[in-house]
């Protein structure tokens, strides 16, 4: 049997690959708008979707529900986000962006998209059989 490489093991790889992508990117919307990781998450989900609970944005974002409400929270004090109780259940929450989020997002959606131009000029060529393999992925039922 060959001998176990972990630099070769591709859950490994995408891990840290994933982790130093985000970390460069949050650079970025750090500087511009002094959120974090899951405030960005958070609050890029909201542009496009309007209102949504915080489950939805827990299973979309991949986040867990604590950390979602933490982001929230912060989100609210800022006035970026309004939290919006379930009449039916007011142990539901639902969140939308106020305008001055939506005013924040419109600085950073530009951001996003220069970003992504980026990683795809990195990648050159294989670009497009990357995001395949990466939808593959995601699709899945791993």
């Amino acid at each position: 049997m060959a001998p176990f490489v972990l630099d070769d093991f591709l859950p490994y790889r995408l891990v840290v690959a994933a982790g130093r992508v985000s970390r460069a990117f949050e650079r970025r919307y750090m500087a511009e708008a002094g959120i974090s990781v899951p405030e960005w998450r958070v609050m890029a989900h909201l542009s496009q979707e309007g209102e949504v609970s915080v489950r939805e944005i827990e299973a979309r974002v991949d986040m867990e529900k604590s950390k979602v409400s933490r982001a929230a929270s912060r989100l609210e004090e800022q006035g970026l986000v309004v939290k919006l109780a379930n009449p039916g259940d007011r142990r539901l929450v639902s969140l939308s962006l106020t305008p001055k989020g939506r005013a924040v997002m419109d600085r950073l959606i530009p951001l996003a998209a220069e970003f992504q131009a980026e990683l795809r000029a990195l990648l050159g060529p294989d670009a497009k059989g990357f995001e395949a393999g990466l939808t593959a992925i995601l699709k899945s039922r791993l």
